[in-house]
């Protein structure tokens, strides 16, 4: 089960239609200005209760990242099921002119996935081979 909480009825996370998989983060400070160049943690006024298993993911807004160059800097953030506190993202301008949010402006994405806890750990150089291989980033469409 998931819970969602906010300091005020207007900053609670919306989806854009029904069949939308992130829910909207607004910003609840009343004036952020983000300077080319600047970092900064933007809060949300929103908290999650989440089952054992279950991450939030914070990733950035399609829109704002096109369109203004501002992104969530550790897309996708993580949010574990025992962190209780309030949401902040940690947003990046890398565009070329100053993006003024005021409080109510979507700022990001949460989205919440399934995890997988029950992870052995083993210390091995004796790696099964895979079709694949182990040639690296981008070597899929590679012939060997």
């Amino acid at each position: 089960m998931i819970l969602i909480s906010a300091i005020h009825p207007d900053l609670l996370p919306t989806r854009a239609t029904k069949d939308s998989v992130g829910h909207d983060l607004k910003s609840s400070k009343d004036l952020v200005i983000l300077a080319p160049g600047d970092i900064k943690l933007v809060e949300t006024g929103v908290t999650v209760q989440m089952d054992p298993g279950t991450e939030a993911q914070v990733r950035s807004r399609s829109g704002l990242a096109l369109n203004d160059g501002i992104i969530v800097l550790n897309s996708p953030g993580t949010i574990d099921p025992d962190y209780l506190g309030e949401i902040g993202v940690i947003l990046c301008n890398l565009g070329k002119e100053a993006k003024t949010i005021k409080k109510g402006d979507k700022i990001a994405q949460l989205v919440f996935a399934k995890v997988e806890l029950d992870v052995m750990y083993d210390i091995t150089m004796d790696i099964i081979p895979k079709v694949r291989g182990s040639r690296g980033f981008g070597s899929t469409d590679l012939d060997d």
